[in-house]
C-alpha cells in the first residue's frame, strides 16, 4: 500500500507543469512567408529558416526616399564642373562628383574651332577598306577619305588601289558634322578636274594612245590619263564579227582609239578602234561586184537557209531558195558549188549569194533568145508576106493603067 501511494506521487510530481520566472517580451518578428510564384532553386531558404525579417512596401519606400535624399540630382543639359580622372586615345573619363563616371570622347577637345568645309589638311592614313581611308589629323581627330573622291575616274576602284596605311597625305575637307564628330575628306579636290576642258584636248574625231584598264562582254575601257576613260563598245573595236573584246585586246594592252562622241554630265568618252583601220567592206564591194559568179563553200545551216565561206575565207549567206541545184535537190554542208553575188547590204555587213541564179538566169537567158529567134522569124515572115501582096497590087494597077491607055 505505501509503494503504491508513493508512485502515485512521483507520476504526480512528473505531470506538473514546470513553472518558469517570468521574463520581459521579445517585439515580434516578421517570419518570411513562402511565396509560391518563386522556384524552389531560387528560394533563399537560409533567409527563411533564419527568420530574416522582410521589408513591407511602406518601408521600402521610406529607405529609398532616404537614400536619394543623399545624392545630387543630375539635369540634362546642365553646365557641371568635373575633374579629369583617365585619358586614353579616344576618350576621357571625367569625375563630376554624382558618385559616378562620365566619358568623353577625345575629339570633342581636339577639333579645331576654325576648321571649316573647304580646308586643307595633312594627315596620316591609319586605317584601310575597300571603300575608303581613315586618316588621323590629329590624335584622335580622323576623317574618311571615300573611295570615289580619291580619282576623277568614273571606273569602280578600291582605295588600296591609292593609298596604303602609314602614308601621309593632304586632302581637303569636303563635310565637317562636330556634333557627331565626323569629317569628309577629298583627295581628287587638289587636282585639275580633267573633265572641265575635255572637248578642248580631246575633241571628236582626234586620234589618241589608250591603255585598256578593263574588258566586259559588251566592250573595252581604255583609259586616255588618269580620271579620263572610255569606252570602246564591242561593235567599234573590229569591222569583223567577234563574240568577246578578249579576242582582240587583254587588260593593260594600248591601243590607237579616235573620239566618238562624249557625255560630260555622266563623265562617259565613246571610242572607236575599227574606224582607225581599213574597212574591208570597201574592199569587197570592188572584190565582189552583184552579178559576180564565184566559187564557194556551203557552210552550216540555220532556219533560214546556210552560211557560204568563198575561196578568200570571206562568209556570205544564201537562202534556202537559192541554194536549190539544177537537178531540185537541196545543196548539203561541205559541197563546192558557184553561186552569183546577188547583194552586199553595208548596214548589217552582209553578204548575200545565190547558187540558184547560176543556172536559173542561163536558162531564162536561152528561153529570151529562144523567143527572141521566134519573134524575128515571125516578123521577116510577115514582112515577106507583106511584100508579096503590095508587089502583086502594084503590078494589077500597072496592069490596069495600060488598060486605061488602050495600050
Amino acid at each position: 500500500m505505501a509503494e503504491e501511494t508513493k508512485k502515485v506521487a512521483e507520476e504526480a510530481q512528473v505531470e506538473a507543469p514546470v513553472q518558469e520566472a517570468p521574463q520581459a517580451e521579445a517585439p515580434a518578428r516578421k517570419k518570411t512567408a513562402l511565396n509560391a510564384s518563386i522556384a524552389p532553386d531560387k528560394f533563399d531558404w537560409d533567409a527563411f529558416e533564419g527568420g530574416a525579417e522582410i521589408y513591407g512596401s511602406a518601408d521600402k519606400k521610406s529607405i529609398e526616399d532616404a537614400y536619394d535624399q543623399t545624392l545630387s540630382k543630375i539635369v540634362e543639359n546642365e553646365v557641371v564642373e568635373g575633374t579629369v580622372t583617365a585619358i586614353s586615345k579616344r576618350e576621357v573619363i571625367v569625375n563630376i562628383g554624382y558618385k559616378s563616371e562620365g566619358v568623353i570622347m577625345a575629339p570633342e577637345f581636339r577639333y579645331n574651332p576654325d576648321l571649316k568645309v573647304g580646308d586643307k589638311v595633312k594627315g596620316k592614313v591609319v586605317l584601310i577598306a575597300d571603300y575608303g581611308a581613315f586618316v588621323e589629323i590629329k590624335p584622335g581627330v580622323e576623317g574618311l577619305i571615300h573611295v570615289s573622291e580619291m580619282s576623277w575616274s568614273p571606273r569602280l576602284r578600291i582605295a588600296q588601289d591609292f593609298l596604303k596605311v602609314g602614308d601621309e597625305v593632304e586632302a581637303q575637307i569636303l563635310s565637317l558634322d562636330r556634333e557627331a564628330r565626323k569629317m569628309s575628306l577629298g583627295l581628287k579636290q587638289l587636282t585639275p578636274n580633267p573633265w572641265e576642258s575635255i572637248r578642248e584636248k580631246y575633241p571628236v574625231g582626234s586620234q589618241h594612245k589608250a591603255v585598256v584598264r578593263n574588258i566586259t562582254n559588251f566592250g573595252v575601257f581604255a583609259e586616255l590619263e588618269d580620271g579620263i576613260e572610255g569606252l570602246v563598245h564591242i561593235s567599234d573595236l573590229s569591222w569583223d564579227k567577234i563574240k568577246h573584246p578578249s579576242e582582240m585586246v587583254q587588260v593593260g594592252d594600248t591601243i590607237d582609239v579616235v573620239i566618238l562622241d562624249f557625255d560630260e554630265a555622266n563623265h562617259k568618252l565613246s571610242l572607236g578602234h575599227k574606224q582607225l583601220l581599213p574597212n574591208p567592206w570597201n574592199e569587197l564591194e570592188a572584190k565582189y561586184p552583184v552579178g559576180t559568179t564565184v566559187e564557194a563553200t556551203v557552210g552550216s545551216a540555220t532556219d533560214k537557209g546556210a552560211n557560204v565561206v568563198l575561196e578568200d575565207g570571206t562568209e556570205g549567206f544564201a537562202f534556202k531558195k537559192d541554194l536549190v541545184k539544177e537537178d531540185g535537190k537541196q545543196a548539203l554542208e561541205g559541197e563546192k558549188l558557184p553561186f552569183v553575188v546577188t547583194e552586199l547590204r553595208r548596214s548589217t555587213r552582209k553578204l548575200f549569194l545565190s547558187h540558184l541564179k547560176t543556172y536559173a538566169d542561163v536558162k531564162a537567158e536561152r528561153a529570151a533568145a529562144e523567143v527572141d529567134n521566134t519573134k524575128k522569124t515571125v516578123k521577116m515572115i510577115n514582112s515577106n508576106i507583106e511584100k508579096t501582096t503590095l508587089g502583086d497590087i502594084d503590078a494589077l494597077a500597072a496592069l490596069k493603067d495600060k488598060f486605061e491607055k488602050g495600050e
